[in-house]
């Protein structure tokens, strides 16, 4: 059996105090418990640290060297204690975040800038997957998914949501036209989505429902590819807001159907595994993209 740290902390406080019962009262423990401690100690050992009679106590040259040890050992315990504390305190440490290349692109590297310098000693490394990856297999602190989560062991937070308008570029606008009702869709070219066919339901009203069924033209797997191809004026696509605010602003897209959108907003949700407290720069980053998101949920459909 090993000494444990209880054990060597009742051993340090006797030699310090001078008297088991001394070291009792430090302790809150009785005179015989601490004895007792002490012999169990001893018996571990295998040897003798104490040479102890009615009227004093003597350490061996044994004990002389495990008060020592125990001694810096304590304080090695201490010093770490101290340093995991200042940690919890200030966000440090490197985190490790998953998301895909939309959202990655658009909504975390801009504000990298300003993240860093709130937390300097954050070292962060930016990965980028369109598939569900395993959190443990990656390993990722934390992974941002858009969408509705899949029942999961994992732990989850809302961020916030993202409108999904439906835009194209001038240039396609100037050769084929706008849309003016849903139903004229079916007079254009869509462009979709291959690996998640949820996304190939557009938020429109119509007489059947707020899901417009579309088939693409052409369909690709990430978002930020649909998002080239309707700025290249290849047809009309269906995006997040997060991943079309500057273009729209800038006016190299333009929103379609405003007045027929359904208000759908996709969930944007941070996951991550949490066997006990969330670390310190996982939280902080969390609430710093959730601050960044807020503007999404408050899109105008009507372009």
């Amino acid at each position: 059996m090993k000494a444990r740290s209880d054990e060597l902390q009742i051993f340090v406080c006797v030699i310090e105090c001078g008297s088991i019962s001394a070291a009792a009262e430090q302790v809150g423990q009785t005179p015989s418990a601490v004895s007792r401690t002490l012999s169990k100690l001893e018996a571990k050992l295998d040897t003798t640290l104490i040479n102890r009679t009615t009227r004093r106590m003597d350490l061996t040259e044994e004990g002389k060297y495990f008060f020592e040890q125990a001694k810096l050992i304590l304080d090695q315990m201490e010093q770490l204690e101290e340093r995991l504390s200042s940690r919890q305190q200030t966000p440090s440490g490197r985190l490790r975040i998953n998301a895909a290349s939309p959202f990655m692109l658009h909504a975390i590297v801009p504000h990298i800038d300003e993240f860093r310098g709130l937390y300097p000693d954050i070292q962060l490394e930016l990965n980028s997957n369109d598939l569900i990856i395993d959190l443990l297999e990656q390993s990722t602190d934390v992974a941002i998914r858009i969408g509705t989560l899949a029942d999961s062991t994992l732990h989850a937070r809302s961020l916030g949501c993202s409108p999904l308008l439906i835009v194209a570029s001038p240039a396609y606008l100037k050769k084929h036209g706008a849309p003016r009702q849903v139903a004229d869709l079916s007079e254009h070219t869509l462009l979709g989505f291959t690996q998640n066919e949820g996304l190939n339901q557009w938020p429109l009203r119509y007489v059947h429902g707020d899901r417009w069924p579309i088939t693409p033209a052409i369909s690709a797997s990430s978002g930020e590819t649909v998002r080239h191809l309707a700025l290249e004026g290849q047809g009309i696509a269906c995006l997040s807001h997060f991943m079309t605010i500057d273009d729209i602003r800038a006016g190299r897209l333009k929103v379609l159907l405003g007045e027929f959108n359904s208000g759908y907003r996709q969930p944007i949700n941070a996951v991550y595994y949490r066997n006990s407290q969330l670390a310190l720069r996982i939280q902080c980053f969390l609430d710093f993209i959730q601050g960044k998101l807020a503007a999404y949920a408050s899109a105008d459909f009507k372009g």
